[in-house]
């Protein structure tokens, strides 16, 4: 059985991956492909237990920030051997609105902790999941705010722990994301998502269709 594909999609706040992740998975299941998709924090049920106290500290006790990288990394590690792995295996593709990347632009550079660490921590945590490609949606940082606020009020929802971060934490995780996409530039494909979802959504498919399938 060949293995299936795993992609990632990262990005600030409000660049919309969990949209364009949804618009991804309609053309590859219209190829016959089957898709499974995650989120992180979450994805298992412990996992999602991890989103409650990271999101929204359901534990009525904020993480220090040392904490925080380690429930992330558990939530991950769980993820990775309860869905990820399993599915990859079995030749099905999986799509996941955030991965390992986020740990290091938002604990690394956006906290200040050592990028180098974070990956090191990331890479115990993910095993041989390493993502095939990696899209990284990139707004700017008034926009993304913009559009979660703008969420926030037709969801009725709160923002989330990290939402609720200064707009400087949230330009250094933005100036993180683009940094790693220098880094690794056989694994990231930035893609300008202060457009409309529709053209992000055909460049999107353009680059997976170019990497994965035009050869079959």
């Amino acid at each position: 059985m060949e293995r299936g594909k795993f992609i990632t999609f990262e990005g600030p706040e409000g660049a919309g991956k969990s949209t364009q992740a949804a618009m991804l998975i309609a053309k590859l299941e219209a190829h016959g492909i089957e898709v499974i998709y995650t989120r992180e924090p979450g994805g298992t049920k412990l996992g999602e237990a991890i989103r409650g106290i990271l999101q929204y500290n359901a534990a009525n006790e904020d993480p220090c920030p040392e904490s925080e990288v380690l429930l992330f990394e558990a939530s991950r590690a769980q993820l990775v051997r309860h869905v990820i792995d399993p599915a990859l295996a079995r030749g099905a593709w999986v799509l996941c609105d955030r991965f390992a990347d986020s740990t290091t632009a938002y604990q690394g550079f956006g906290r200040g902790f050592p990028v180098d660490l974070m990956e090191t921590i990331n890479r115990f945590a993910i095993g041989s999941a390493v993502p095939d490609m990696t899209i990284l949606l990139d707004v700017n940082v008034s926009l993304g705010m913009q559009r979660c606020a703008k969420r926030q009020v037709g969801q009725k929802i709160k923002y989330d722990r990290i939402e609720s971060e200064a707009l400087a934490f949230h330009e250094k995780v933005r100036q993180g994301y683009l940094e790693l996409a220098r880094r690794y530039p056989e694994r990231f494909r930035k893609v300008d998502a202060m457009r409309l979802p529709e053209p992000i959504a055909e460049d999107i498919w353009k680059l997976v269709h170019d990497a994965f399938l035009a050869k079959k």
